[in-house]
């Protein structure tokens, strides 16, 4: 991990989530402070619990609450759509775009992330960028091309360290217990960070890179250890006050 970054550990509800978890948020916002001093926290739940759960943690200097997903437009006839100005009025603090089952599951292209990655700079948000490849393309030795095609095309032009996260996760690895080697990781983490340092100079040697890929209290330690891992985009242990608290402080 990069001395100089401090790391961010995310955690990406999905599509879980009802009143009733406003207790495990309230657990998370209970513990949060004994692994400030490690990484910062954010959790982005389904956007039924997003204003809810910004109000809960209003003034927290430890957890901040984020969203899944934004329309690149600021407003307009988009039904069932919520720009990066709504979710920003509703407390949200950053934003997850171009989640590769977003990609998957609504055909979203590098293009489109790109505009909503611009949308929430543009809203004040910080856009977390996600990136990876799938099983086959890595069996085909595609993972760094797969990659670089996914950095050039979603990435918004210009870029600041405060505006901008990068989340590497192995579409393989996610949800099904599989995890890259800790040198699988690290190489397309520093293949990341030379991309950013290339593009944005001292901005892009700043900028956060993510690991996700079913994180879990287990391996966390040894994957937060490692070089140019800023800290975790956890799916399913994000649910668990317990585990994502667990997570964070194995960061080191």
């Amino acid at each position: 991990m990069t001395d100089a970054i401090r790391p961010l550990i995310a955690g990406n509800w999905k599509m879980n989530g009802l009143k009733a978890s406003a207790a495990e948020f309230s657990a998370m916002l209970a513990g949060a402070a004994a692994v400030a001093v490690k990484a910062d926290l954010l959790v982005c739940p389904p956007s039924t619990l997003l204003a809810s759960f910004a109000e809960q943690a209003r003034g927290s200097a430890t957890l901040k609450v984020g969203a899944q997903d934004c329309h690149p437009r600021p407003s307009g006839a988009h039904t069932g759509d919520l720009s990066a100005e709504m979710l920003a009025d509703a407390g949200a603090r950053a934003v997850i775009v171009g989640h590769s089952e977003r990609r998957a599951d609504h055909g979203e292209s590098d293009a489109l992330v790109r505009l909503k990655a611009e949308a929430a700079v543009r809203a004040g948000l910080t856009a977390i960028i996600c990136i990876g490849e799938t099983r086959e393309q890595r069996d085909a030795g595609k993972a760094l091309d797969i990659c670089r095609g996914q950095l050039e095309l979603s990435l918004p032009e210009s870029g600041r360290a405060a505006d901008l996260v990068v989340a590497y996760e192995p579409i393989w690895a996610i949800g099904t217990g599989l995890t890259p080697t800790v040198e699988d990781v690290v190489q397309i983490h520093q293949f990341i960070r030379q991309f950013l340092s290339s593009r944005w100079s001292l901005e892009g040697a700043a900028m956060r890179i993510l690991y996700g890929g079913s994180v879990k209290p287990s391996n966390a330690r040894e994957l937060m250890a490692a070089a140019d891992v800023n800290g975790a985009l956890v799916g399913g242990a994000s649910l668990k006050a317990a585990d994502f608290l667990a997570i964070a402080a194995g960061c080191p």
